[in-house]
């Protein structure tokens, strides 16, 4: 059945480029790499041959694009004369042969973190942590969470507007902030020095929130976080999802004005910075006011299940937090929620 908008329109398809249709889902609804998704690495155009690409590059690349799980030799690799070709095939290869042993994307994801062995550059992490929320919200109808399982691929700017708090896509945002939202032509105007035109961003709002479908990958709406707002309980709702996904383990998360916990336990920063202000609080260390100020969430979360946590705090709430760094950017760390819940260990 169509997934539909609250108009009742059948709903865009989410992220089309995110590359979730190259992919096929096993019997636990986790991503199966296929050689389509694999060979879609090729065309990029770190990987597809240009004019200046060497023999041994171009016939490379037309084996793979036959076998996209070829074994590679490194002799095979030594042989591309371009130094940024030899390194951007090796990089490539070694994140396939982790998604192939792997044989999901989930696992890959979760086996890079668990391991600790985190030496992927950042945009495989974030590509694959795209496609897995696409497949996380296969089914969702909400345009407010669609919008909000973008933050956890993709770096937000934050702005503090009047007491609210927005959240636009930083890439967007810095794209506009160049060229006026004119393209080429307001990057030739900025360059000649006339300050373009300020634009403004669509703030999803729920009476028109469904703009979104239309547009989702352009990335050019803002999500309102603030306390009580439909934004910050969708991104709850997406991390209830993705933990479940990942970890088979329900839980409840809900935004708290603050932590006021005399038997705080255990808590989670969902970013770099709120797990240092996380730390140095539990501590009863001083936080100063202007790192305070960079805490934009406070959350509880519960599990549904407390055999699931480990035994000496069963029962108890996980407290986590979202912030912003000092130049207000907001990167958030969905890994977190998966290596540093207080799990019960399997027997």
């Amino acid at each position: 059945m169509a997934n539909l908008t609250s108009d009742g329109m059948i709903r865009p398809e989410l992220w089309p480029n995110s590359g979730f249709g190259l992919l096929e889902r096993d019997a636990d609804g986790r991503l199966v790499v296929t050689d389509g998704f694999l060979r879609a690495y090729l065309g990029r155009p770190e990987l597809a041959p240009v004019a200046e690409s060497c023999d041994a590059e171009r016939a490379l690349h037309a084996r793979l694009l036959d076998n996209p799980r070829l074994e590679v030799a490194d002799g095979d690799i030594r042989k591309i004369e371009d130094d940024d070709a030899r390194e951007n095939y090796t990089v490539m290869l070694g994140f396939r042969d982790r998604l192939l042993g792997a044989g999901t994307v989930e696992g890959c994801y979760l086996s890079l973190f668990q391991s600790g062995d985190v030496t992927l550059p950042g945009l495989f992490v974030d590509q694959m942590a795209h496609v897995i929320v696409r497949n996380i919200l296969d089914e969702a109808t909400d345009p407010f969470q669609a919008r909000a399982g973008e933050l956890l691929f993709r770096e937000q700017n934050a702005t503090i507007e009047q007491g609210a708090i927005l959240l636009g896509d930083t890439e967007t945002v810095e794209m506009l902030a160049t060229t006026g939202g004119m393209g080429s032509l307001g990057k030739l105007v900025v360059t000649g020095g006339v300050k373009p035109k300020q634009v403004n961003l669509d703030v999803l709002q729920p009476e028109s929130a469904d703009i979104y479908w239309d547009r989702n990958e352009r990335h050019d709406t803002v999500l309102d976080v603030s306390f009580t707002r439909p934004g910050l309980e969708a991104l709850c709702r997406v991390l209830e999802a993705w933990i479940d996904h990942f970890l088979a383990t329900r839980v409840s998360i809900q935004p708290v004005g603050k932590i006021a916990d005399e038997r705080w336990v255990w808590h989670v920063g969902l970013d770099k910075e709120s797990s240092a202000i996380l730390n140095d609080l539990y501590k009863g260390i001083d936080v100063a006011e202007d790192r305070m100020q960079r805490v934009l969430s406070l959350f509880r979360m519960e599990f549904e299940d407390a055999n699931q946590m480990r035994s000496d705090i069963a029962g108890r709430p996980v407290y986590m937090a979202l912030s912003m760094t000092p130049e207000k950017k907001v990167r958030l760390k969905p890994q977190n929620l998966l290596v540093n819940l207080p799990l019960a260990r399997e027997s």
